[in-house]
């Protein structure tokens, strides 16, 4: 839906603190760095990296926050870089993050900054994110004397997870002290989406996005001959019984109001046509937009697994691995947010559905308030309408002049508020 536009024009009027002298120097900055930030984000789109591996990302970062007066530190959770600019004013800090990695996808678009990487393309827009980011730093370092706060900015590794399957890139971040010396009072990220036009801007009040965990249910059979399957214990038809009822824990047994999604996306065993296999793995995700979803979730599909192989006398087994939790937009910091975006973009600013999948932008959250906006991506006009994840997925980048300007606005507002209690 679209968040009525006239209560907010109000609500700007009323609440928002940021002076209006300063949203235009925001504004001004904003279009004059387009053309380079439009820049940035196609060498980085040329020159994508995984998870971890954004070397050559990081020291581009690192290299422009340093030319604009920032405190930096590299190497932070692995490839990681962390900037910090102290305003002339007092106030309090607070941190922005973007993040770097790309995904093992081919690039099948035809444009002028193509992936020159074989079988790796940013299809997520995190070079879009790093660049609008780098806008944004540079917008408070050059309205820094009347900054009455600290600026901290994080570029992220590896938001997409580590491809060797270790620990994701926000964790690796906090592990190495990302929100210590200054510790932020709030945090801001921000996504592009195909799904809003450009011009357009998304937020969400409390959940914005998923828990994203991951499960194994192994399903121990006993193996014999496929002519005799009487004499042992099969565990395909016991799996397929599994995979049928472990879709009633959504649709029968979760309150229809709490969004949950079970799926089975692996399912492997046997290793013959004429034989009776001793083991089947099922592999799969579980999304909720309830922080205790997960919990309640990994409770009934014990159950349900328990039940169902105890009555063949089949054994089991249950890996559940927590992943990011609910994306969870901080009420106070989300209203108060809100009139900045409509004021960036009036009468443009909707509320989306909150989305199944997930962000570990979450994992910051946790720690102190955060909020998390989307930046409309799509042009159909343009033939910009491909979905994050794909092969042509691509933008229009007149979105990323709004997108810095939805975040440095709503960053200036936040200090400035901040700075007058």
């Amino acid at each position: 839906m679209t968040l009525p536009s006239l209560v907010l024009a109000g609500l700007v009027a009323q609440t928002l603190a940021v002076p209006a002298d300063v949203r235009a120097r925001i504004d001004r900055a904003a279009a004059e760095l387009h053309p380079a930030v439009t820049d940035v984000r196609r060498d980085i789109h040329r020159h994508p990296e995984l998870g971890f591996r954004e070397t050559r990302t990081a020291a581009l970062v690192a290299e422009r926050l340093k030319a604009l007066g920032y405190e930096v530190r590299t190497g932070v959770g692995v490839t990681g870089v962390v900037g910090v600019l102290k305003g002339g004013r007092p106030g309090p800090v607070v941190a922005i993050r973007a993040d770097m990695d790309a995904l093992p996808i081919p690039e099948l678009i035809d444009v002028p900054y193509k992936s020159t990487v074989p079988n790796v393309k940013h299809a997520c827009g995190h070079d879009a994110h790093t660049a609008m980011t780098l806008g944004v730093a540079e917008i408070f370092s050059r309205m820094r004397a009347d900054v009455p706060g600290t600026i901290k900015v994080l570029f992220q590794p590896a938001e997409e997870g580590d491809p060797d399957g270790g620990r994701t890139g926000a964790l690796r971040m906090l592990d190495d002290k990302a929100f210590e010396n200054p510790a932020p009072a709030a945090i801001f990220g921000m996504h592009v989406m195909p799904t809003l036009e450009a011009g357009q801007l998304g937020a969400n009040i409390g959940p914005a996005m998923a828990s994203s965990d991951r499960y194994t249910i192994t399903i121990t059979g006993k193996k014999t001959h496929g002519a005799y399957p009487h004499t042992g214990i099969d565990p395909v038809p016991i799996a397929a019984q599994v995979i049928m009822a472990l879709q009633t824990i959504p649709s029968r047994q979760i309150d229809a109001q709490k969004p949950t999604v079970v799926t089975v996306g692996i399912v492997q065993g046997g290793n013959r046509f004429n034989i009776v296999a001793d083991e089947v793995s099922l592999t799969g995700t579980v999304r909720s937009l309830d922080t205790e979803g997960p919990s309640i979730v990994k409770g009934k599909m014990d159950a349900i697994v328990k039940g169902i192989t105890s009555s063949f006398g089949a054994g089991y087994t249950l890996k559940y691995e927590e992943g990011a939790p609910v994306t969870y937009n901080d009420p106070a910091l989300a209203r108060a947010s809100l009139p900045a975006l409509e004021a960036v973009a009036p009468g443009k600013v909707t509320a989306p559905p909150p989305q199944m999948g997930a962000e570990d932008f979450a994992y910051f959250q946790q720690r102190v308030p955060g909020f998390y906006f989307f930046v409309g991506v799509a042009n159909p006009a343009k033939n910009i309408t491909a979905m994050i994840h794909t092969e042509h997925f691509d933008i229009d980048e007149a979105a990323l002049a709004v997108g810095m300007r939805a975040m440095a606005t709503a960053v200036a507002d936040y200090l400035y508020r901040a700075s007058r209690q």
